[in-house]
């Protein structure tokens, strides 16, 4: 069982986390030269299916276990009115995540993955952080943990959602914490103009409390349960050699703390979709990921990323479908 009780142990954990494999990102490269296609024909779908081959240790890998895994905590920012819903609407879409009624459990089930739901402590929400940190070290490592250890070793790719009301503030305060510069704050779940002032001076006041971190300590002070568990999950898919399929705003935040640790720590995730929540964008650019989809999405849950699997598994099918040309009898130019 890996040690993940401290910010210095999951450290640890994140520099011994393995790489591609050389070889087989080799002997996909080769059967990619060799496929009936001009070459670059298929654009990123040829860099995409090179990407998983390698994470994956096969040259013609295919994807055909999926797993999406979705976390809900709650907030004590979000007393201070920075959504448009209560905080009992994160325990309510809980519910409906286990009743099958979400959009995320219609996006797995088209993708034939297996699904599962994790509340983390909905009846203790986090710490108000304009007051100081949002969790204790031993809260974050916790939910960390549980993130880490929901991840499937038999799963073949991962895709991490989240449910949080408040859980956009938190993540606007990630960014800007991590990156610097201002307007990372967006109306989220829909908040008036009102809200939006609202929601900046509320980071604003989040990180005159929280001055100075590392990835792991940011993710402490201003993140969420959720958004620690999807970090875990994230970190957790790399120490079992699972691609990761990134969703929007919030798990990209998530993921920007890993990053912030180790400036590999991203190298087995892809973005699936770029959302309409406006600092998504600058957030991918930051860690230097191109997504794969952008249509007009800002709904979490997973949903984006979950979509992608589609895209994902086009891309193999391709790679590891087609014929060569030696193969089908055809004169390569």
């Amino acid at each position: 069982m890996t040690d993940l009780t401290t910010h210095a142990a999951i450290r640890a954990a994140l520099a011994t986390a393995p790489g591609s494999d050389a070889q087989a990102a080799a002997a996909a490269a080769d059967r990619n030269g060799q496929l009936t296609k001009p070459p670059g024909a298929l654009g990123r779908l040829e860099d995409l299916a090179q990407w998983y081959c390698g994470w994956r240790g096969d040259g013609r890998a295919r994807v055909s276990a999926p797993q999406v895994l979705v976390f809900a905590g709650n907030h004590g920012v979000a007393a201070r009115g920075v959504s448009a819903f209560p905080a009992e609407v994160t325990a309510q879409m809980v519910a409906n995540f286990q009743a099958g009624g979400a959009a995320i459990n219609q996006l797995s089930d088209l993708a034939g993955a297996t699904m599962d739901v994790h509340a983390l402590d909905l009846d203790r929400p986090t710490a108000d952080f304009t007051q100081g940190p949002a969790m204790t070290e031993g809260d974050a490592c916790a939910a960390f943990a549980i993130g880490w250890n929901a991840v499937s070793v038999d799963a073949d790719v991962l895709v991490t959602g989240e449910m949080g009301i408040g859980n956009t503030t938190a993540a606007a305060a990630i960014a800007a914490a991590l990156l610097g510069g201002d307007d990372w704050v967006g109306r989220g779940t829909g908040v008036d103009d009102v809200g939006l002032e609202r929601k900046r001076a509320v980071v604003a006041d989040g990180l005159a409390a929280n001055p100075g971190r590392s990835g792991l300590e940011v993710l402490t002070a201003l993140g969420g349960r959720e958004i620690a568990a999807m970090a875990g999950a994230i970190a957790g898919a790399r120490a079992r050699g699972i691609p990761v399929i990134l969703d929007g705003f919030i798990c990209c935040a998530a993921a920007l703390c890993l990053w912030a640790e180790d400036k590999t720590a991203l190298d087995h995730c892809v973005a699936g979709h770029l959302s309409a929540e406006g600092a998504h964008g600058r957030v991918l650019d930051a860690v230097g990921k191109t997504p794969l989809l952008s249509l007009g999405l800002r709904l979490g849950e997973g949903s984006g990323a979950a979509l992608a699997i589609q895209v994902l598994r086009g891309a193999l099918a391709c790679h590891s479908g087609m014929a060569t040309f030696a193969e089908a009898g055809v004169a390569a130019g």
